[in-house]
């Protein structure tokens, strides 16, 4: 500990911020505040261990407060998205709506007494092996200050939408109208009467097109990879209770063949609305490509009345124009990039194998992915949602708690 007692608290000067400074956390360093980070904060806490909870952003649940559509709900019913030890309240509606789940989280912070430290964006993390310590350099507040946290855990929590993806469409920059990413969208209020371009048929690019269409715009749907649609719900249940009541005792080729037979007498053929489906079924394609099936809430419909347009994959953008793979060209007023996004761990976690530099998920597949070495964890990636996330941060808790346990009580209680 000789090296700890050398550098924790030295002040470092630097012409280009106003102060630096260096705090010893004795439980776990989160960074980020979403459902992950929440959830794993709290699991923590219902085992007297305290955390830190550092969040680039001004609130919790950024990605839900600030970059998501006003119709939005929950996909999956409420008790599928519950984080742990605290369940919706009754009165909320299977599908609660986005304002429910943002009141439910500030409620679960409200109740366990989370109080992550907002506007800290993590610049670096690197774990010293001399001391054996994880070292976080964050950049934030109104001075632009740099702080160092140090702690034997370090829990990356800040998920798998991280970062929008931009795609590269060529011509993009020439278009001359409005572009923006689903992150900035609102609802459609704005686009009244126009015709917009969505680029992207996953969830996001399927309700918001719907959303336009409740607004009176004229939505064209770009559709360039197959995709599986599936109802929402069938025979009175919702479509992910059944069907992970069913891979309890089916294979999972065989819950695919019910769920597709079941599929094509609710909502129809959907190949002949352009929206291929693919070879593979819809969980067997979720397990092994990561790619997750789109709930269907009313958007096929409008598909059908010819309300939303079907196109095949861009092959580049004009002034107010697009052209089509197959030759078509047509005019738009605005474009809508429901492209998706992305982790960015790999921008700041250094020197540590666990998470793959393509895609920032950690290597090993769910149910494994959640722990490292050197005491660092990784919670909100499993590509099962919320579910997944709760699942990992009780692990997290777990495991923290028992390395905890073979600590000195000398070591355990040491801060700056």
């Amino acid at each position: 500990m000789e090296f700890l007692s050398e550098t924790i608290g030295k002040r470092v000067h630097d012409p280009y911020v106003e102060e630096s400074r260096c705090i010893m956390i004795p439980g776990p360093i989160i960074v980020g505040s979403g459902p992950s980070g929440l959830a794993t904060a709290a699991c923590l806490k219902s085992r007297d261990i305290p955390s830190l909870i550092l969040e680039r952003s001004n609130c919790i649940a950024s990605l839900w407060q600030l970059k998501t559509y006003d119709r939005l709900r929950l996909h999956l019913p409420k008790h599928f998205c519950e984080l742990p030890l605290m369940p919706f309240p009754s009165s909320y509606p299977t599908y609660p709506t986005k304002q429910q789940f943002v009141q439910y989280l500030e409620s679960y912070a409200e109740h366990f007494g989370l109080k992550p430290v907002f506007n800290q964006t993590v610049e670096d993390a690197k774990f010293d092996r001399r001391c054996g310590l994880w070292r976080v350099r964050t950049v934030g507040g109104k001075k632009e200050e740099t702080t160092e946290y140090i702690s034997r855990w370090l829990v990356v929590a800040t998920g798998e939408n991280a970062e929008e993806v931009m795609p590269d469409i060529d011509g993009l920059a020439d278009f001359g109208g409005p572009i923006l990413h689903t992150s900035s969208y609102k609802s459609g209020e704005m686009f009244k009467e126009k015709k917009v371009l969505v680029v992207g048929c996953g969830n996001s690019g399927m309700e918001v097109s719907l959303d336009l269409c409740n607004f009176n715009a004229h939505p064209s749907l770009v559709v360039r990879d197959s995709v599986h649609v599936l109802p929402q719900e069938m025979l009175g249940m919702s479509t992910f209770g059944i069907s992970t009541s069913l891979l309890k005792w089916f294979p999972v080729q065989v819950v695919d063949r019910f769920l597709l037979r079941m599929s094509r007498l609710v909502l129809g053929d959907t190949d002949r609305l352009g929206l291929v489906r693919p070879k593979l079924g819809p969980l067997e394609r979720k397990i092994k490509c990561g790619k997750t099936p789109v709930l269907d809430v009313g958007t096929l419909a409008k598909i059908r009345s010819g309300h939303i347009k079907v196109c095949p994959e861009l092959k580049r953008v004009m002034q107010h124009s697009a052209e089509f793979i197959d030759g078509r060209v047509d005019n738009f007023d605005a474009i809508i990039l429901a492209t998706g996004y992305k982790s960015n761990v790999p921008m700041w976690l250094k020197g540590m194998n666990m998470f793959c530099e393509k895609d920032g998920f950690p290597r090993k597949p769910f149910p494994n992915g959640w722990k490292g070495e050197s005491g660092l964890y990784a919670v909100g990636f499993t590509k099962l949602g919320l579910l997944g996330a709760s699942i990992d941060a009780k692990k997290i808790a777990e495991d923290i708690e028992l390395q905890r346990s073979l600590l000195p009580q000398m070591a355990r209680s040491q801060h700056c």
